[in-house]
């Protein structure tokens, strides 16, 4: 694959979205969908042929469910295009204006980010994700999905190029990589003359490899432990099922619950009621000495999957039904654990409105919940509409990026044929 030619002729595409109306890009949206329907038979087979491959190289079942398409799940990310079709444009509004004691009438203006290459694993679902909110916020996108799923990439975008250029829009304003060869990636990571902006979507270890080998500004996030404090205050009865949602509605994902910490007070209380909860469920608890002697003497401890914890344990995104816990003095204590290992999500669980509002200001993590669980750490959840990933960085964006964060913005000063003294 020519990179240097993809490139070219996204930037050119990039061109052409920057200029169309909302009208244009919603009926672009909705053709995409109808286009995902269209192609079904084709997408399905290709996705077929990814997951029998996968299934003789030994995949794993959570994995292979990841990279499952059926008619179903194709439908739902047919209907979450078109939701995405109904969003407000974010490109184009005008922000911060002002009249300046030397004439000028300034402000600013949302602008799309231009051409943004995603490098993602093995969710084909994030290839028409990726697609519709670029689109939406004006950009071109560079997609590159994992080799897993390279089938059922090159069936999607198929699809979703027939869809624009049906609409009059350059076909190239969604490309995939589907070309298996790993040096692409290093490739596409230098291409700073054309693509604008990274996101990758994976593990830490795709992050890292971004953030070492990239030319081009990269989006890091979605990955980072998660936490829970209840200091003393907390209504403990509903503190349970608020960290039984945490950590085992959907244990994969970034904001599951990693780490609980629970302050000495309630902890006799709390953890037997949560281990209760916790473990019929499956969950293994991980637990320092205080927290571990509490629950071996805790009736019904026999039937739950108690182990020491050990010093790694605290710092690790689990990605599994795996929870350490550890007692801590009080909020000060917490707050020195998460400022040691937190990023991404991070809640306390109080009645006191001084902890709480001590607990948002100190703890610096893309999002901060009081009596929340970290779960609603999405851009569905925030109201955003859909969300290309969650940043745990500090720059350009943070936490989930919906379409407002796929724009950047420049000044736009109107004068008089003015002149500057």
């Amino acid at each position: 694959m020519d990179l240097v030619q993809i490139g070219r002729e996204a930037k050119a595409a990039a061109r052409h979205l920057a200029r169309l109306s909302r009208a244009e890009k919603d009926a672009a949206l909705l053709a995409l969908a109808d286009a995902l329907m269209a192609h079904q038979d084709a997408i399905l087979a290709a996705n077929a042929a990814d997951l029998e491959a996968a299934r003789a190289a030994g995949t794993n079942a959570a994995l292979l469910d990841r990279m499952l398409l059926t008619p179903a799940r194709l439908a739902a990310i047919a209907a979450d295009t078109r939701s995405v079709a109904d969003l407000p444009d974010p490109v184009g509004e005008i922000f911060d204006s002002a009249e300046l004691p030397n004439g000028l009438r300034l402000h600013k203006r949302r602008t799309p980010i231009g051409v943004i290459g995603v490098i993602y694993e093995a969710r084909p679902n994030v290839t028409v994700d990726i697609a519709a909110l670029c689109l939406k916020a004006g950009s071109a996108a560079i997609l590159r999905g994992g080799s897993d799923i390279r089938q059922s990439v090159a069936a999607i975008t198929s699809a979703m190029s027939s869809a624009l250029s049906q609409c009059g829009l350059p076909a190239a304003a969604v490309q995939s990589l589907t070309d298996p060869d790993r040096e692409l990636v290093r490739g596409l990571l230098r291409l700073d003359q054309y693509v604008d902006m990274i996101i990758p979507r994976g593990g830490g270890g795709l992050h890292r490899f971004c953030l070492e080998n990239s030319t081009i500004p990269v989006i890091t996030g979605g990955i980072g432990v998660c936490h829970i404090f209840a200091d003393a205050s907390a209504d403990l009865e509903r503190a349970v099922p608020l960290i039984f949602n945490a950590k085992v509605q959907r244990p994969s994902v970034c904001n599951a619950l990693d780490t609980l910490l629970v302050q000495r007070e309630v902890a006799a209380d709390l953890l037997p009621r949560v281990a209760a909860a916790l473990c019929p469920a499956g969950v293994e608890l991980r637990c320092d000495a205080e927290s571990l002697a509490i629950l071996a003497a805790a009736p019904g401890a026999e039937s739950w999957k108690v182990v020491p914890a050990t010093p790694d344990d605290f710092g690790t995104e689990f990605m599994a039904l795996i929870l350490s816990i550890r007692v801590v003095d009080g909020l000060d204590m917490a707050l020195d654990h998460i400022a040691a290992y937190g990023t991404h999500s991070d809640a306390i669980l109080t009645s006191d409105a001084a902890a709480a509002d001590r607990f948002v200001r100190e703890v610096d993590s893309a999002a901060v919940f009081v009596n929340a669980s970290t779960r609603f750490n999405d851009g569905g959840q925030f109201g955003l509409g859909a969300e290309v990933a969650v940043s745990t960085q500090k720059l350009h964006a943070r936490g989930p990026m919906g379409l407002k964060e796929l724009t950047t913005y420049k000044w736009v000063a109107l004068g008089d044929y003015s002149v500057r003294a």
